[in-house]
């Protein structure tokens, strides 16, 4: 897997007047967990582009005032309007200790339900994997060359040596839809009567009324 090198520096000032003018410095407010302390530090957010907007996992060297370590991002939060970077959490990672990551999914191959005029959709776009650090993929594919009509690829289909997926084993990750025009036209033919058949006896009829006077 890739690494990105991220530079950071310790804040004095942890509240939330401090966070706020580091944004709007273009600045990002961060934290590492892991080991013996937290350190709350801030980076460029520039620095973010190739980590975040990415469709790969990456490793993160960090390198705070001249403390280095390695880590993960862990998580971020984003302004729900702007899309700005609010907040970002690192995790110091080890080389013998396995990680939580989520790795981006790769759908490849040609599904043959595409080729019938289905559609392709991803239902899940990355994988959550606990592995060790040597073991993390920067992506992981996943081959359609055999999803039809009515089929789904699960997590429980795909296996990656050195890999423990955490999603539920039944979670849908690929599937092929059926075009809303064929599947209409197959519940038309389904619904309409077949040729030739007989009209539907009435399921009751009256029974003849017993005149009056008469036993």
């Amino acid at each position: 897997m890739k690494t990105i090198e991220i530079i950071g520096y310790k804040r004095a000032n942890l509240g939330k007047a401090g966070s706020q003018k580091l944004r709007d410095e273009g600045l990002v407010p961060c934290v590492l967990y892991g080991g013996n302390e937290q350190v709350h530090f801030y980076t460029p957010m520039v620095l973010f582009r190739e980590l975040v907007y990415t469709n790969e996992a990456h490793f993160v060297h960090l390198n705070i005032e001249g403390e280095e370590s390695q880590g993960i991002l862990q998580e971020v939060q984003f302004h729900p309007v702007s899309e700005i970077i609010l907040h970002a959490d690192f995790l110091r990672i080890s080389e013998d200790r396995k990680i939580k990551m989520n790795i981006p999914a790769r759908l490849v191959g040609q599904a043959p339900g595409v080729s019938k005029g289905g559609t392709l959709v991803q239902k899940r776009s990355s994988l959550k994997v606990y592995a060790f650090p040597k073991d993390m993929p920067d992506h992981i594919d996943v081959d359609v060359a055999a999803l039809d009509f009515h089929h789904a690829i699960k997590v429980g289909d795909i296996n990656v040596e050195g890999l423990e997926f955490m999603d539920p084993k039944q979670a849908s990750v690929a599937v092929v839809e059926v075009p809303r025009a064929a599947k209409m036209a197959a519940e038309e033919a389904a619904a309409a009567p077949a040729e030739g058949a007989a009209p539907a006896a009435d399921a009751k009829k009256e029974a003849p009324k017993k005149e009056e006077g008469k036993k």
